[in-house]
């Protein structure tokens, strides 16, 4: 991958082999930012698992970063209601299909209640691809929808380890406090360990390391 100028002289003011605490890791990240834009901060965790395991589920961080979501809610009745009441930014069943039918996508995540599911897995070929699709590994598919929407006003994620086993996600943004960085990952890397298959022998989470949007990555100390 080519590297522009500024990556390159940001990547020569630290050694690349360092291990450093949480800590110190988040500070230097912040030092090394060099874009005119507020750039996210990012975790990944390369994981010991095997081809068959499933490392995923979701996150409330404990500090809040970025614009609110815009959440749609497929519901009926007085689930709808309870959608509306709760904050949900559209509420609808079998119209919002029809219009996302149509091309529209204008939402960040979905919900939905379990008698939707018939008609919402319909659109699994449109969700599925962009990762909007409601799923109750992620409390997304739940008859508790205020419950639901109040966690993902609240800053809830979702982490799933990809086919190499990393895990990656954004966790803060730079213009935040370095205890909240921090805070946000300590959060993530104990969510994360939570979710070790029963027969992984040895370290489960084999590295760690952040890096802003466009600044070289650091290695974090596991036992930090």
């Amino acid at each position: 991958m080519r590297r522009g100028k500024k990556y390159k002289e940001a990547a020569k003011k630290h050694n690349s082999q360092e291990v450093l605490s949480v800590e110190a890791a988040v500070k230097l990240a912040k030092e090394l930012a060099y874009a005119k834009f507020d750039e996210s901060v990012d975790v990944s965790m390369k994981l010991n698992i095997k081809k068959g395991h499933s490392v995923r589920d979701t996150v409330v961080l404990a500090h809040q970063f970025g614009q609110e979501k815009k959440i749609l809610v497929f519901a009926k009745g007085d689930k709808a209601e309870e959608a509306q009441s709760a904050g949900a930014t559209y509420v609808g069943d079998m119209d919002l299909i029809e219009k996302i039918k149509g091309g529209w996508l204008d939402f960040d995540v979905a919900v939905a209640t379990p008698d939707m599911m018939r008609d919402v897995g319909k659109l699994g070929p449109i969700l599925g691809r962009r990762g909007l699709m409601p799923n109750p590994k992620t409390q997304t598919v739940t008859f508790d929808i205020k419950g639901a929407i109040d966690e993902l006003k609240k800053g809830r994620k979702e982490f799933r380890a990809d086919k190499t086993g990393v895990v990656h996600m954004a966790i803060g943004k730079v213009s935040m406090d370095d205890s909240k960085i921090v805070e946000n990952i300590n959060t993530v890397v104990n969510e994360v360990t939570r979710k070790r298959p029963s027969d992984v022998k040895g370290d489960f989470i084999r590295s760690i390391a952040i890096s802003t949007t466009m600044g070289p990555g650091l290695k974090i100390a596991i036992q930090s």
